[in-house]
């Protein structure tokens, strides 16, 4: 992957084919709601999984029923290809 900084257009168009996530503030974000804590914390502990085997990290915040997920490329200072392709295993699990 090239790890390009996409354009705000670039974002918009790829964003189409993810509705449920969103562009914030040059981050990619989404909120996924559980019945509990424990699932909560069994999804957080998978997508910390993908996210080591990509060297890729989102910031996750989590709780009782919800775990928030915000990813980007700080070291391009945005979103990038990188950061795509981690939301579509994330929403893979």
């Amino acid at each position: 992957m090239e790890r390009k900084k996409l354009s705000d257009g670039e974002v918009s168009d790829l964003l189409a084919n993810l509705p449920e996530w969103r562009n914030e503030t040059g981050h990619l974000k989404r909120r996924f709601e559980f019945t509990n804590f424990a699932d909560s914390l069994v999804f957080v502990n998978k997508v910390g999984e993908i996210a080591e085997i990509a060297d890729h990290h989102p910031d996750i915040s989590f709780g009782w029923g919800y775990a928030e997920i915000a990813v980007t490329t700080h070291d391009r200072g945005g979103i990038t290809d990188v950061d795509f392709a981690l939301v579509r295993k994330i929403d893979a699990i």
